[in-house]
């Protein structure tokens, strides 16, 4: 089997101590959008921090169910330690199970914490069986003669993920007992959280208590509720010795599922099913003989946004009747749900270059049915079966990703049953449809725009301001519309239909003569980011430029290539990602901070994106013909990264000056498919793939 393991020593040489461990989180997920995540230290500090966050059917979505687990162990009579902390209204936080720990690592991305208690080795693990809502904490004594007490107290405030922190708490919760199953219920219509335990004998000791004014510190400094009560039934002991591990586990499943995996069983599972993801992602390497550890990592990482969406029954019925699967994309972790943009430009990442081109091919589809007026949904809702369709760019991006499953499956049934609805799609945007979206008939550009919505990727919205309207006609928008255009033609002459991609042939003409009269800003030598706008034309340098060089079918002619990848590289590059905006422009905010008005005005306005590496890579080696392992350069910062923040994942967005702080969520999905789909495509020049 593959060992691989990322680890972090502590204390660490030259941290700044235990609150260190407040800045590093871990993630664990489920393969349904439900996850358990939390903090290094134990201290949850978000409102989305849980042990069991459950996706559950409509009308509920991810619903937090198990709050917290708070951990104390006495080693000896009268000497206890804390291994987590809550931090409390009026109390200082006391970080003791920093004193203690010794390592934390992922081993096959899985957490796994390292204590030494005065001569016990204590480990913890965590897991969640792939496909069902459950977590598996066990705690086993690895080195140590004498045993210890362990008491671990769950703590729960049943709500939906994304609710407020001060969402009042159920009074009614109900601890029922039989044997050793222990349930705790809050009304009829959410399932109960279900607890079982493996190992020494164990038993609950019941108090009900009410844990008032929690604080999490990080939904403070964002500006949202920050104060919140917990109810717990009691607190589980047992004593603990060396070679016989305890295991406690809460699901939302049935009795039958509880019971159905032992924690060897449990761990066994998950650790094949993430030795096959390894195997079948190793068989798509360019050079599949060589170790290359950051690649395994980025692959497991991969995985944590790839799901089968709880409570869309529709979907389900229709693709099983196809003899499919259904499979979507959740865009990042902890708060986006899946999107329809982040999908597909992630999906080649996430799928593709990890051997998963069945998936692939089901998300299509499963897209593919959400089709309306020429539009692919923005975005599903929590809980919603319907999605939003107020964007510009999703269903361009639609024909990206098909392109660039055709190209390494050439699988051509998918083609032909998806083909109608595309031209459809053209059709749509050729005569106009919702949002302002449509073809000016003068010049052949693609244009966007309705009051109080953002339809682009930069869709920074607060109220009814709307960050950066970019109304008009964008350039990724219309580098989406060629590269599409001329994607439709090619398969129009594949099924024979030649007329028909004669007409779509001059549209797509039509558009790149448009294109290369209108968009170029001499002043800059680089592309305007938006023209015919409310205001005219918008010079401003942003990244969005780039697509009309990355895509299949570059819009920008070629002799204007060189000009704006060396402006792209001089004013918004970063070791982690792109600038959003220039820094000489008037707008343009160095950090990402504050609450969600001052974040929001940066969001797009400086603030780097990592995603955005992977079209810069894309661009800047049609310049540089086959300079891979110059161009491996520009991914090296986020191996380092995967030690930060979301340990083993890549984050959102970063501060856009030193030291380029991470930002926003802390494990997105199009963030891990750029890295690793430009790390495959980098891989093929380099002499030794392998990082540590």
């Amino acid at each position: 089997m593959t060992q691989l393991c990322r680890s972090l020593h502590w204390p660490v040489k030259d941290s700044p101590g235990p609150e260190g461990l407040l800045t590093h989180e871990w993630l664990v997920t489920n393969g349904l959008g439900g996850y358990a995540s939390s903090t290094v230290s134990g201290v949850i500090t978000r409102g989305f921090h849980g042990y069991l966050i459950a996706a559950l059917p409509s009308p509920f979505g991810r619903m937090m169910m198990l709050n917290d687990v708070l951990e104390e162990v006495e080693i000896s009579k009268g000497k206890v330690v804390q291994l987590g902390a809550l931090e409390r209204v009026g109390m200082p936080l006391r970080l003791q199970g920093a004193d203690y720990l010794r390592e934390f690592r992922l081993d096959m991305g899985l957490p796994v914490w390292h204590y030494e208690l005065e001569g016990i080795s204590l480990e913890k693990r965590l897991l969640m069986p792939h496909g069902q809502n459950s977590v598996y904490i066990r705690y086993q004594i690895l080195e140590g003669d004498r045993s210890i007490l362990l008491r671990l107290r769950p703590s729960v405030h049943f709500r939906p993920c994304g609710a407020p922190v001060n969402t009042n708490l159920e009074s009614s919760y109900v601890l029922t007992v039989v044997d050793d199953r222990y349930e705790v219920a809050a009304g009829d219509e959410l399932p109960p959280v279900r607890f079982l335990t493996y190992g020494p004998a164990a038993a609950l000791t019941v108090d009900r208590v009410r844990i008032q004014e929690v604080i999490y510190r990080l939904e403070e400094n964002r500006g949202y509720p920050a104060r919140g009560d917990l109810w717990s039934p009691g607190f589980f002991h047992s004593e603990l010795k060396k070679g016989m591990p305890f295991t406690l586990v809460a699901s939302t499943e049935s009795w039958d599922a509880v019971r159905a995996l032992s924690p060897q069983e449990a761990m066994g599972a998950e650790c094949d099913r993430r030795e096959r993801l390894l195997l079948e992602a190793k068989r798509r390497r360019p050079n599949p003989v060589e170790p290359d550890k950051t690649l395994e990592e980025l692959v497991l990482a991969a995985d944590q946004f790839i799901i089968t969406p709880a409570g869309r029954t529709e979907d389900a019925t229709r693709a099983q009747a196809a003899g499919d699967e259904v499979r979507t994309i959740i865009a990042g972790y902890h708060w986006f749900t899946d999107w329809g943009r982040d999908t597909m430009i992630s999906m080649e990442g996430l799928t593709l270059k990890t051997g998963r081109w069945a998936e692939a091919a089901w998300i299509l589809r499963t897209f593919g049915q959400y089709i309306r007026d020429g539009l692919i949904p923005n975005l599903f809702p929590e809980g919603q079966r319907e999605g939003l369709y107020h964007t510009a760019d999703a269903t361009l991006w639609f024909f990206h990703a098909l392109d660039r499953y055709l190209e390494a499956s050439k699988d051509r049934s998918l083609l032909q049953s998806l083909l109608p609805k595309l031209m459809d799609i053209v059709e749509h945007h050729l005569r106009g449809t919702r949002f302002g979206i449509g073809v000016d008939q003068n010049d052949g550009l693609l244009r966007q725009g309705q009051e109080h919505y953002q339809l682009t990727w930069m869709d920074a919205k607060v109220g009814d301001w709307v960050v950066t309207p970019r109304r008009g006609k964008a350039v990724e928008i219309n580098a989406l519309w060629y590269n599409a255009l001329r994607l439709s033609e090619s398969w129009l002459r594949e099924s024979g239909q030649e007329e028909a991609a004669i007409q779509i042939s001059a549209h797509s003409e039509r558009a790149r003569s448009s294109f290369n009269r209108r968009f170029w800003y001499e002043p800059g030598n680089h592309l305007y980011d938006v023209v015919d706008g409310p205001d005219g034309d918008d010079p401003a340098c942003r990244p969005n430029q780039i697509f009309a060089i990355s895509l299949k079918y570059p819009i920008l002619d070629e002799s204007r290539w060189r000009s704006v990848i060396e402006v792209v590289q001089a004013r918004l590059l970063t070791p982690v990602g792109l600038r959003s905006l220039s820094p000489d422009q008037r707008d343009y905010k160095a950090k990402y901070d504050g609450d969600l008005r001052s974040r929001d005005a940066a969001y797009h306005q400086g603030t780097v994106w990592a995603w955005l590496i992977g079209p810069f890579v894309d661009a800047w080696l049609k310049v540089h013909h086959n300079q891979r392992l110059e161009a491996r350069r520009f991914l090296q910062a986020f191996v380092s990264h995967l030690s930060e923040a979301g340990v083993g994942s890549i984050s959102e967005i970063f501060d856009a000056e030193a030291p380029f702080t991470s930002r926003g969520c802390v494990a997105q999905a199009w963030s891990v498919a750029e890295v690793l789909r430009c790390w495959v495509n980098t891989a093929a020049l380099v002499s030794s793939p392998h990082s540590a």
